[in-house]
């Protein structure tokens, strides 16, 4: 395996585009270069998955971290090589940042042990209350 800087995130196939697609689409399994096709297809694996997931999970599951990494495995797994594993880079989208890489697994273990666990099973009789 390659090493690489603490700085440097090239090495990194959740880091790289897909050859001849402009920067604009990660590097994928299937080969897509264009935007709007990759959409199609995350768009597409989305409904694939909550059909797959539902048989997966009962009503009364009480989710935790590792049940988000595995519905990312599942939804997009298919897709990117790194799908249902926590990202090793930063991400941003125009000035907003997202969590920085090395807090995430604790954030997701705090999300296990709080939202998650607390909401989880949903138990709620109607809609409005959901909302």
């Amino acid at each position: 395996m390659k090493r690489f800087s603490r700085y440097d995130t090239s090495a990194l196939e959740e880091a790289q585009f897909q050859p001849g697609s402009r920067g604009r689409v990660l590097k994928n399994l299937l080969g897509i270069q264009s935007k709007r096709e990759m959409d199609r297809v995350e768009a597409r694996e989305q409904l694939r998955a909550l059909e797959d997931l539902v048989k997966i999970y009962s009503q009364t599951h009480r989710f935790n971290a590792s049940d988000i990494r595995k519905i990312h495995k599942v939804w997009l797994g298919g897709v990117y090589a790194w799908a249902g594993q926590y990202r090793l880079i930063n991400l941003s989208k125009g000035k907003f940042p997202f969590a920085a890489a090395r807090h995430i697994p604790e954030l997701m273990e705090d999300l296990g042990k709080g939202p998650l666990c607390k909401f989880t099973p949903c138990r709620y009789s109607s809609l409005d209350k959901i909302v």
